[in-house]
């Protein structure tokens, strides 16, 4: 893609807040270009819990960040209803002795009071009140919690595909004129002479060229100390690093909160066709590009999900991922105790105007710091137009249709719509009418996650895919048990189709998607797990 001579605004992020912030600058008509090193959602927002909730460990220090989260979540729903799954909790307190004391029972008393007042917010978000569970009623819905337990208290929160997110923000914006360069990295400012950014020099695929801008937004989460360091000014952030795990399937009807050795709060709870474990919460000062995942903080995240959930270990984990929470910087807290506010950086006052970094928040209120990150901006440019991204649906939220119908009308399984129909709403008619032409398109790429080479070859076309992890964040490819096992090879050779790489570059894809797949194998595997990987390296040809 050629740059135009300039733009309104360049924004530098490929995450949840760069590309909803992208889609609002060309919704309201600014000239608007998106600039990512990697691909969309490839950084924190593709690595984060994976719910639009509203935080009820955030009411009591930041009630304005729980309303925000609760507020945006049900506009969320209103724009992509297909990405969003109702996920019940359950939070057990456990007894020490025989009988629960009085003591124990205060706690969880004290539990259901905190637990009301989130309440208030729960009809932003389409949330159902939470409840007080006796111990027998807790096990008869959960038969998978211990018996030694006072009781319970429920709420309520909503799942999603956060890197689908990403790439519906993206694709919206560009349909509204924003040009989208992905796998391009920032590697310089153009500056005036007094010091104001005009711009940024970029490269991609081997060439540098220079996107002009009047307003250049700094959106690129943790890594915006190093992009605003480009233009010698200051973005002080205490990222903390996250850690979760996934089963190869779903063990609960309900998301369970646990309580881990140190006293935070972590979760086990079904999501998509899985199960997740989650998260650690730790200061991180190393490189955001590799976060390093250890066997201690696999254990921790067990230990305390076994301690309501003992028969967690049933399960098999198939891989253990992490990602850097981008948290304003704050001395003298704990980890767990950081506020998840947000803030924009006007850099004027540092010697750089022209250029504004967006840090902190939540994947849950991206849509309203994106509203006033682009109200700012706009003011900066004497643009005042409306925003409408709570009211315009993204692509394919236009509506949900009806799997049945659909399955029927293409001669597809049921449950293979479904999954097609929640990654892409009411574009999986378009998606499955493409095999009435082309009848290869009905086989299975990945049967752990459904997808279909009608579905791949969809997003290959039309949704800026240019590697094999690339497609992974579109469609799950590889993600479930198998982890790329059964379909990495069809899907280089599919890419191969479509791109018409060569052998080399098709075997280059290929040894790229197996490393990133082992990579988040490797803290979680041993005895016949280890063993079982090691063949299917073996089989690619990997080598350790």
């Amino acid at each position: 893609m050629a740059p135009r001579e300039s733009y309104d605004i360049l924004v530098i992020g490929g995450g949840v807040n760069g590309t909803g912030t992208a889609r609002d600058c060309a919704m309201r008509g600014l000239a608007t270009a998106l600039v990512e090193k990697r691909d969309v959602a490839s950084g924190a927002s593709g690595a984060n819990s994976g719910m639009i909730h509203g935080g009820i460990r955030y009411l009591p220090a930041d009630p304005q960040v729980t309303r925000l989260s609760c507020i945006d979540s049900g506009y969320i729903q209103k724009i992509a209803p297909h990405l969003l799954f109702r996920i019940p909790f359950i939070f057990p307190m456990r007894r020490k002795g025989p009988r629960p004391s009085l003591v124990e029972k205060a706690y969880l008393y004290g539990a259901e009071v905190v637990f009301s007042m989130y309440d208030d917010y729960q009809p932003f978000k389409r949330g159902k009140p939470s409840s007080r569970l006796s111990a027998e009623e807790t096990r008869a819905l959960e038969p998978g919690i211990r018996p030694d337990i006072v009781g319970a208290v429920t709420t309520d929160e909503w799942g999603i595909d956060p890197q689908r997110l990403c790439v519906a923000n993206a694709l919206s914006a560009r349909a509204h004129g924003a040009d989208v360069f992905l796998h391009a990295r920032v590697v310089g400012f153009v500056r005036a002479s007094d010091g104001r950014v005009l711009g940024a020099e970029v490269e991609q695929d081997g060439r540098r060229f220079v996107l002009r801008a009047r307003v250049v937004l700094n959106a690129s989460g943790p890594w915006s100390p190093r992009v605003a360091a480009l233009a010698g000014v200051t973005v002080k952030l205490r990222p903390g690093k996250g850690v979760h795990l996934t089963l190869d399937r779903r063990i609960s009807n309900y998301g369970v909160i646990c309580t881990a050795v140190d006293g935070r709060q972590i979760f086990v709870y079904p999501h998509e066709q899985s199960s997740i474990i989650g998260t650690t919460d730790d200061d991180y000062y190393g490189d955001p590009d590799h976060i390093p995942i250890t066997r201690d903080e696999v254990e921790y995240l067990f230990q305390g999900i076994e301690s309501i959930f003992p028969s967690i270990r049933r399960a098999r984990v198939v891989r253990a991922w992490a990602g850097v929470r981008p948290t304003l910087w704050k001395y003298g807290r704990t980890e767990d105790a950081l506020s998840r506010e947000h803030a924009l950086i006007d850099h004027a006052d540092h010697g750089a105007p022209g250029l504004y970094s967006l840090v902190g928040g939540k994947l849950a209120s991206y849509r309203v710091m994106a509203e006033e990150t682009t109200d700012v901006l706009s003011r900066a440019l004497h643009r005042f137009a409306r925003c409408r991204t709570h009211e315009e649906p993204l692509p394919g939220g236009e509506g949900v249709p009806d799997v049945a119908e659909l399955a029927a009308e293409h001669r597809f399984p049921e449950w293979t719509v479904s999954r097609c129909v929640y990654r892409h709403g009411k574009l999986a008619d378009r998606i499955l009418a493409a095999a009435h032409d082309e009848p290869w398109l009905r086989s299975m790429l990945c049967p752990c996650e459904q997808v279909t080479y009608a579905e791949a070859v969809w997003c290959l076309r039309e949704e800026l895919v240019r590697t094999l992890s690339d497609l992974r964040r579109r469609c799950r490819l590889g993600m479930g048990p198998c982890q790329g096992a059964d379909c990495a090879g069809a899907a280089a050779q599919l890419l191969a189709r479509e791109r018409r790489l060569s052998p080399g570059e098709t075997e280059r894809e290929l040894r790229v998607f197996l490393a990133e797949r082992w990579s988040g194998q490797r803290p979680v595997l041993a005895g016949e797990s280890m063993g079982q990987q090691e063949i299917t390296r073996a089989l690619y040809r990997e080598t350790p």
